[in-house]
């Protein structure tokens, strides 16, 4: 191979600057147009079933191989709208080499998941990763030759890179260089929806930033201080100043202050409606696991949400908790959660934690897990560390080996013996959904008082409530009023007390 040539990146430049002349007939009633396409009306109300969240989240991806690109070029101008073309670089460390390949697998999930189109991936095997470029200095020269073969316009590491090492790599490479962690931060900030959700992708992608600042040449060490004609100078504007790194840090600084207060607020409100919960004796199940393993999936499944669903990676950040009842008819609610991966970057774990809040608050963890996987129990171990790092290692636990229709026996009968107290199901066809909903309602706590009481005729509230919130043991009804022995919570058998018996002739 040949060192490609130093401007190789200039003589790649397209023709972004020149804008496409389309002509429209002005005959044609653009609303109509579009309603008999698409059947769109703007008199319609807004709907926000999880369909509809698809076609918006698809609405204006960019596809592959789709361009404007014409035969005759000399006849018009052209733009050509492709995919950003990337190549991804591996340290493999430690493990095995189908281990290296899952990761690598896996980052090229991320990657097309974040619009991208993976043309090559090479990785290296070190003891620790090179302090200065991440890679080996051979090996960098090795990949700015791939970048020019292929004509990449971004290189993606599978590592979190330090400052020093991101500027080098780019420095030699010539082309734009992104970790793993700005990687899966990028897809966060495409998919979050709900106010929360944006604001805390916002305060982890400006956490990630603040210690990555950089600039081309002088750009970032210009000061402020200096003559009245330039920006900030004048009367007691003079004076060494502040440079420009000093002044973006200081903003984005004061940015970060006013998310986490909003976020603060934003906890309290999440917090109230937990302590309602809790205060009522609601039970509480959160749906947990590794991305794309079905979590919205079986959510539906279980409860009809109607929550959207997606194969891709991190396609649900935002938390959705529906209330659901068991065959006996306690109410439980039952939560989605966002999807867990391997080295899931810290800032990520500190902006979500009050959405983790779920999961740790939970009585109960759903932990599902997908079986048709290459490596379903890395998922699990991955899942199971950031569980601990959020204090919800102690919370029961049910493992839901998922996708049974296209999972390998072989796979789901290793999985079974690994982990016990386990089910299997496939959410997309229904099968064993009722074996899971069954080992919920086992595994849900039950109440710790039991009471034996008999209500009169007239107070048949207290009888829907014991129903409600209570693990009822059986009734009976007699001349004197309803007799029900049920496990309640505190709270409601201090209510029941005034009806309390021990016998009943």
């Amino acid at each position: 191979m040949t060192n490609a040539p130093d401007d190789f990146d200039e003589s790649r430049e397209s023709l972004d600057d020149r804008d496409l002349a389309i002509e429209l007939d002005p005959d044609v009633d653009l609303d109509e147009a579009l309603q008999q396409t698409t059947g769109w009306d703007e008199d319609d109300p807004e709907e926000t079933t999880g369909d509809l969240d698809l076609a918006a989240r698809h609405a204006l991806r960019r596809v592959a191989g789709l361009s404007t690109e014409l035969e005759d070029i000399s006849e018009v101008e052209y733009r050509q709208l492709r995919l950003e073309r990337v190549v991804l670089v591996g340290v493999w460390t430690e493990g095995t080499v189908e281990d290296a390949e899952n990761s690598m697998a896996e980052l090229a999930l991320l990657a097309e998941t974040a619009g991208s189109q993976v043309l090559d991936a090479v990785y290296q095997r070190r003891d620790k990763p090179d302090p200065a470029t991440y890679i080996g200095r051979g090996k960098v020269e090795g990949v700015r030759e791939i970048v020019w073969a292929n004509g990449a316009d971004t290189v993606i590491v599978d590592g979190e890179l330090a400052p020093s090492q991101l500027r080098n790599l780019e420095d030699k490479i010539k082309v734009k260089v992104v970790d793993r962690t700005a990687l899966i931060l990028d897809i966060f900030a495409q998919h979050a929806k709900s106010r929360e959700g944006q604001a805390q992708v916002e305060l982890a992608q400006l956490n990630y930033m603040k210690q990555r600042l950089r600039g081309w040449g002088g750009n970032l060490s210009r000061q402020a201080g200096g003559r009245v004609g330039v920006q900030g100078g004048g009367i007691g504007g003079r004076g060494p100043g502040e440079t420009k790194i000093e002044t973006d840090r200081r903003r984005i600084n004061t940015k970060i202050a006013k998310l986490r207060r909003d976020l603060a607020h934003m906890r309290t409100t999440r917090q109230t409606k937990r302590n309602e919960r809790r205060r009522n004796a609601v039970p509480s199940v959160a749906i947990a696991g590794y991305t794309n393993a079905g979590k919205s999936s079986l959510l539906n499944r279980l409860t009809d949400a109607g929550v959207l669903v997606e194969n891709a990676l991190f396609a649900t950040l935002d938390p959705t908790t529906r209330r659901t009842a068991t065959e006996d008819g306690r109410v439980y609610t039952m939560s989605d959660t966002v999807g867990f991966v391997r080295h899931l970057p810290h800032q990520l774990i500190e902006a979500f934690r009050s959405t983790l809040e779920e999961v740790a608050e939970a009585d109960l963890i759903v932990h599902v897990v997908d079986g048709s996987h290459p490596d379903p129990e890395g998922q699990l171990a991955a899942v199971r560390e950031v569980l601990a790092e959020i204090g919800a290692s102690e919370i029961p636990e049910l493992v839901v080996v998922n996708k049974a229709d296209v999972a390998d026996p072989m796979t789901i009968a290793r999985l079974r013996q690994r982990e016990p107290h386990s089910v299997v199901c496939s959410a997309k066809t229904g099968e064993g959904i009722a074996e899971v909903r069954a080992a919920i309602e086992t595994d849900l706590p039950h109440p710790a008082v039991e009471i034996r009481v008999l209500l009169p005729y007239d107070r048949g509230d207290l009888v829907s409530r014991i129903h409600d919130k209570g693990d009822v043991i059986s009734t009976d009804h007699t001349g004197e009023g309803t007799v029900v022995a049920a496990r309640v919570s505190d709270a409601l058998a201090g209510e029941l007390e005034p009806f309390a018996v021990t016998t009943v002739d």
